[in-house]
């Protein structure tokens, strides 16, 4: 740390004088998680850090953090999972931090929100029109000829005109992806500041330069991932990573780093270069895409362990003719107008992504299977009434991601990473697996490894006395033909005996459905359904309506922050294990096995711990919050895994007791 570090404040005042400004109370587990988080940026020794619910652990690390980036002159980069969080900290945790730390600090603190170029409006491509459709641009706005997203482009022009950053995300109520396609470009399209007539005053280039100058800078875990997975920097310098709701990293970044060949797919890629290179030459694209398309049809759905001469030959002969297709395009020209490059930029974009991702579909059969590093699967989605049927699509994702982890992010710079949502089964291990950190306790012949350690914060409640975990042993194992009757009966009694205030988390939409159709006649209170409307008018209806009960699926795993009565009973119907025939599941259990571990406990066990932790996180969320957390599947106590899923649960005084559970709701509703 260099010598400016010395006058600079000590941790403990600065912490005080953070919590004071934001209207909290100074709490044990987060100046214990304050400490933690300097030591590691002092030290370079990577964090893994539990806390729980209230205990302000963005404070516990954004002061730290703050104080090292002032120190020395450096960038702290925070990504986060969630628009909600990355909202709280620049529109609330870090305006008022810079005015209560300036005195300290004696200088300014610089903070900024950076996410990918395709989340900022493209002044060039509004007025140059998207080159995709012809029918992308003037005629869009004739009145004759206002449609749906002719009237969200509209939108999107006039916001234009307002908006100062240009982030899709401070657009209120927003647009289709098909609207906002129409207005930003990737980083690939994009001309570059230099030749784009409008580089001067390019929303994305603006928010970089911001990112530059800062001390903080807020982004996503997607572009984490962009960052590590592309040739080009994406992200400022930086020397600490701090990743906030890390339970959702590898997903995050598995998604980042997953493509699909299809045909629509490649009818884009040829039509966007058509115009560009001679008709045969497109039209070989277009044919090979066609020959996929068939392939595909009679391909059955699912993981792909083998890949057959006929699909092999039809994904070659589309990497080649979209080889052949950027042969032909040729080298960008310095003297091509700037309307002309742009569609040569997203010619190009789309053939290179097109010819990428078909080599590494072919690629990913060539090691023997054990030791694959990507898994291949043809995704058939299921025919929806009153929506038009999407066409079959290869997908390529990869088995793990411990290794470009631990290569671009862990063996490059410091890393933090927190949730209230780190330890399963009582242990940092399965995820700290995941990320590519090795296990906590080394043998010495390999103490050169990477160094990390992991803390427990706490939480503020005191579970055992503010929550109880009821798990219904008496009902039959949950099946795959929807909610028994007996699952029906159980949840409608629990209901009751809460007065409503019911969060009910289902593993599939089918089920929370099949629950909301049956029951609302059954039930003596409003039941709003996930899909009803958006989801976070629902939430906010069920926040403000006492009596009301909410049923859904994942995104209210994990989405739902609702004190106080409104929420006094949290139900799950089964555990939520990944499909068994999920592509990505299924192959690293199977991945995990050949080297000798367990499969089931390291994959499908650690999702469902992980998921379990989150859905009864959602009972307590301020002090006085009282209540009960149902696990309708009988396993969670029955099986042998059992204890394992358990102990990843907050620590709620726990029942089977059928009675005892519905007098306790009862009194709490009283």
């Amino acid at each position: 740390m260099s010598a400016s570090a010395t006058k600079t404040p000590d941790l403990t005042a600065l912490l005080a004088a953070a919590v004071q400004a934001v209207g909290g109370t100074e709490r044990p587990g987060q100046v214990k998680m304050a400490e933690a988080v300097g030591h590691a940026v002092a030290s370079g020794e990577h964090l893994a850090a539990q806390a729980g619910t209230g205990t302000g652990k963005s404070l516990a690390y954004l002061v730290p953090a703050i104080r090292h980036a002032v120190a020395t002159g450096s960038t702290v980069v925070v990504s986060t999972a969630t628009i909600a969080l990355q909202r709280q900290l620049i529109d609330r945790d870090l305006p008022r931090l810079a005015t209560a730390l300036e005195p300290l600090l004696e200088q300014e603190l610089r903070f900024a929100i950076l996410k990918g170029r395709r989340n900022y409006l493209c002044r060039h491509r509004m007025q140059a029109g998207a080159p995709d459709d012809p029918e992308d641009g003037a005629g869009l706005f004739d009145p004759q000829l206002l449609s749906s997203l002719g009237r969200q482009v509209k939108r999107l022009n006039e916001w234009a005109e307002e908006t100062t950053t240009g982030d899709r995300d401070e657009l209120v109520p927003g647009v289709s992806e098909q609207a906002w396609r129409q207005v930003a470009v990737t980083a690939k399209e994009c001309l570059g500041a230099q030749r784009c007539p409008y580089g001067t005053e390019c929303f994305a280039e603006l928010a970089r330069a911001e990112a530059g100058d800062a001390h903080i800078v807020v982004t996503n875990h997607a572009l984490l991932a962009i960052d590590a997975l592309e040739e080009f920097q994406v992200l400022p310098e930086h020397d600490v990573v701090i990743v906030d709701e890390a339970h959702e990293l590898v997903d995050r970044v598995t998604s980042a780093a997953t493509a699909e060949v299809s045909g629509p797919v490649v009818e884009a890629a040829a039509r966007r270069c058509g115009r560009l290179v001679e008709d045969g030459v497109a039209d070989r694209l277009k044919e090979a895409g066609e020959g996929l398309v068939l392939m595909l049809e009679e391909h059955p759905p699912g993981r792909m362990d083998v890949l057959s001469p006929a699909l092999g030959n039809s994904i070659a002969a589309v990497r080649d003719a979209t080889h052949g297709c950027i042969t032909a395009l040729g080298p960008d020209k310095k003297d091509v107008d700037p309307a002309q490059m742009a569609i040569r930029r997203a010619a190009r974009s789309a053939l290179e992504d097109l010819h990428d991702t078909c080599a590494r579909l072919l690629e990913a059969f060539e090691a023997e299977i054990a030791a694959r590093t990507d898994v291949v699967w043809l995704d058939r989605p299921f025919v929806q009434p009153d929506r038009p049927r999407r066409p079959p699509a290869l997908r390529v994702a990869p088995v793990g991601v411990g290794g470009l982890l631990r290569s671009t992010l862990f063996e490059t710079r410091t890393a933090v990473l927190t949730s209230a949502t780190l330890t399963l089964g009582g242990s940092f291990e399965p995820l700290a697996r995941q990320w590519g950190l090795p296990p906590l306790e080394r043998p010495a012949e390999k103490s050169d490894e990477i160094a990390w350690s992991g803390l427990d914060a706490g939480s503020p409640f005191d579970h055992p006395k503010a929550g109880i975990l009821y798990v219904a042993k008496h009902l039959p194992q949950p099946g795959r033909d929807g909610l028994a009757e007996s699952y029906l009966t159980e949840i409608a009694e629990l209901v009751e005996a809460a007065g409503g205030r019911t969060l009910g988390l289902f593993s599939s939409m089918r089920a929370a459905r099949q629950a909301a159709d049956e029951l609302a006649e059954r039930l003596g209170h409003p039941l709003l359904c996930q899909g009803d409307d958006a989801t976070p008018l629902l939430i906010k209806r069920f926040a403000e309506e006492e009596r009301t009960c909410l049923f859904g699926t994942l995104s209210l795993w994990q989405g739902v922050d609702v004190p106080g009565p409104s929420l006094q009973l949290v139900i799950m119907d089964r555990i939520p294990f990944p499909r068994p025939d999920d592509p990505v599941s299924s192959a690293r259990t199977r991945a995990v096995a050949a080297h000798g571990g367990n499969g089931f406990m390291a994959v499908a066990a650690t999702h469902a711990a992980l998921l379990l932790a989150q859905g009864a996180g959602r009972l307590l969320r301020a002090m006085d919050d009282r209540g009960v957390v149902a696990v309708l599947d009988p396993r969670l106590v029955t099986a042998r895994y059992g204890s394992f899923l358990r102990e990843s649960l907050p620590p709620f005084w726990t029942t089977t007791d059928p009675a005892v559970v519905r007098a306790a709701l009862r009194r709490i509703d009283s």
